[in-house]
């Protein structure tokens, strides 16, 4: 397991799913954790669940001056901020781009792409003066391919992904190790979502295909580590059968 002992990570979207699940597995990788979300009181309950290890942070991603707020109290609670889990993200509207409420499609656009833009502007001069850390923005394979109903979603997680690559271009000189994550299909709140609606053949996809969310969650820990240093600028898959077995989750 990669050793976070005396780092700090911001995990964005950290209520539930992807975000809790990394929440945990980094703390017990000795890592100090600050929980972001919109959902005060899922992140307080995560919080007091992990310790003393962990801050809980209301924040909405899709406005700058939330989150450059909230990282310094990051910074005031834990004296430093070394990594960053951008993971918060939104899928509905579920609907034909020609009938997709405008309001609701640009509030996907807000948090998954505005969400990842504000993340990184306020923590890369940080980063970049300290001379390191990690940005991870978990991307989907959405990104890079359209489905059916998820006009906003596909193109936002596209949005992010070439932030992702944006970011990586200007900043791999300056220390900054930036990748993406695609984790596939999880076994999360989403999905149950993504199955009511009916659209598209992931809806149809039953339960049992979904992984279990600690094992997004046990690569982006493996990736914060030298071990991932030949993949920066590049967005790993969970459907890697030899990253899956770096992690141990498949033999």
């Amino acid at each position: 397991m990669t050793d976070l002992t005396g780092k700090t990570a911001v995990i964005t979207g950290a209520s539930r799913g992807i975000g809790a699940a990394t929440a945990r597995i980094f703390a017990e990788a000795g890592a100090n954790v600050a929980l972001l979300a919109r959902s005060d009181d899922e992140i307080a309950e995560l919080a007091g669940e992990i310790g003393a290890q962990a801050v809980a942070i209301p924040c909405d991603v899709s406005r700058f001056w939330e989150v450059s707020e909230a990282f310094e109290k990051v910074r005031a609670a834990f004296g430093s901020l070394d990594i960053l889990i951008n993971n918060a993200g939104v899928l509905k509207p579920i609907a034909p781009l020609a009938e997709a409420d405008p309001e609701d499609w640009g509030k996907v656009i807000d948090i998954n792409v505005k969400g990842v833009f504000n993340g990184m502007r306020a923590v890369i001069p940080a980063m970049a003066a300290a001379g390191g850390g990690t940005i991870i923005t978990v991307s989907s394979g959405a990104a890079h391919n359209p489905l059916e109903g998820w006009s906003a979603y596909c193109t936002s997680k596209a949005g992010a992904a070439m932030l992702t690559r944006a970011a990586h271009l200007e900043n791999v000189d300056k220390g900054l190790r930036i990748m993406g994550m695609s984790p596939g299909t999880v076994a999360t709140q989403m999905q149950r979502d993504i199955k009511a609606s009916g659209v598209n053949a992931v809806s149809e996809l039953d339960w049992e295909d979904h992984i279990p969310p600690e094992w997004p969650a046990k690569l982006m820990l493996w990736m914060c580590g030298a071990g991932a240093d030949a993949h920066l600028g590049e967005e790993l898959s969970m459907r890697s059968e030899e990253l899956r077995r770096i992690i141990g989750v498949q033999a």
